[in-house]
């Protein structure tokens, strides 16, 4: 088994205006001072990174990487959700989504996905500049608005769905194996990959390729009422990065998974804050370890109720609680029987 690395915080949520949300450096100084060692970096945030830049010099990563050292962190992952999601975008999504993009390419859906499949491109090219083996996406979605199968979907729609995605995801995952970096899906609902079964149909039309991973995020299969837990077990191989989110599911006589299209805090599921919701952490962490994941544990906080910041103070602590040392040993190495095989016939009755 290996150790776990963490704590670390994904910036997405914090990034601002103010000081010292607004410069990497500072934004790394609060992180440190919360005692987090590790940050993730949302990959579209000017302030946090110039991704083309970071894309093509090793020197622009080097000082990166200074500026998280000074303050007693490291650069974890990049992320490149938003980019990430304009890769598939049904219809539907359009207007929604372009605020997602860069302006130059807003009401032009073909120019939005070229820029997004570049964007990706340029983050595992910037991964591999800052020393990293792993970045954090989303698939974008295609079949998403017909996940209900009423009214009846057109025969054949999410069979071509996938296989439309695998086409556009396939050279971008080529491109990651070239630089030897893992690209680790959040299966998130409102993307075509959301739980196992829709990540095996995407791996099958990508001929189970290498470097097609997961960012194993448990609250989204909290909302979803999956095993959370048995998912590791099933798909620990693939599982390259982790974020610690919580969430809580209060079904109601009048809510369920579905959550009536109330608003978070109203919502029968809903994200929270580490330790106000009602995930198995302890699970989680433990069998993690036996299946001998030692990247980082990522907070991501996300909470219908709770500030952002007392988020992130009790975060820290959290997560190093759920670290686990784990074992060298048996607990039982202090009777040793030794390999005698004369000791092992008798206690088999095989040497009458």
């Amino acid at each position: 088994m290996r150790n776990i690395k963490g704590p670390a915080i994904y910036l997405a949520q914090f990034v601002g205006d103010k000081p010292p949300f607004d410069t990497f450096d500072g934004i790394c100084g609060w992180a440190g001072s919360l005692g987090y060692k590790g940050v993730q970096i949302a990959a579209w945030d000017g302030r946090l990174i110039d991704l083309k830049q970071a894309a093509e010099s090793e020197a622009y990563c080097d000082e990166l990487k200074g500026i998280a050292a000074k303050n007693g962190v490291e650069i974890t992952e990049l992320a490149t959700h938003l980019q990430g999601q304009c890769v598939a975008v049904n219809p539907v999504f359009d207007d929604a989504l372009d605020a997602f993009a860069a302006p130059e390419v807003r009401g032009n859906p073909a120019k939005r996905q070229a820029w997004a499949v570049e964007q990706v491109k340029l983050a595992a090219r910037a991964s591999r500049n800052l020393g990293l083996d792993a970045h954090v996406t989303f698939s974008g979605a295609l079949a998403w608005p017909f996940l209900y199968p009423w009214p009846p979907r057109p025969a054949g729609l999410v069979d071509e769905a996938f296989n439309e995605l695998a086409r556009r995801w396939r050279p971008i995952l080529d491109l990651h194996d070239e630089l030897g970096v893992d690209v680790c899906f959040e299966l998130h609902p409102g993307e075509d990959l959301f739980d196992g079964t829709t990540f095996e149909r995407f791996l099958d039309k990508l001929d189970g390729h290498k470097r097609c991973c997961i960012n194993y995020d448990p609250s989204h299969f909290r909302l979803q009422n999956l095993d959370y837990v048995g998912f590791i077990d099933v798909y620990h191989e693939r599982i390259k990065a982790f974020h610690v989110k919580d969430a809580e599911l209060r079904s109601t006589p009048k809510q369920g998974v579905y959550s009536g299209f109330s608003d978070w805090p109203d919502r029968a599921g809903r994200f929270r804050s580490l330790g106000d919701g009602d995930i198995d952490f302890r699970s989680i962490f433990a069998q993690l370890s036996v299946h001998n994941y030692d990247s980082w544990a990522v907070l991501e906080w996300e909470c219908a109720i709770k500030h952002r910041d007392q988020g992130a103070r009790e975060g820290a602590a959290f997560i190093a609680q759920h670290l686990i040392d784990v074992s060298t040993s048996t607990f039982d190495d202090f009777i040793d029987q030794g390999a005698d095989k004369s000791a092992v016939n008798r206690a088999l009755g095989l040497d009458r």
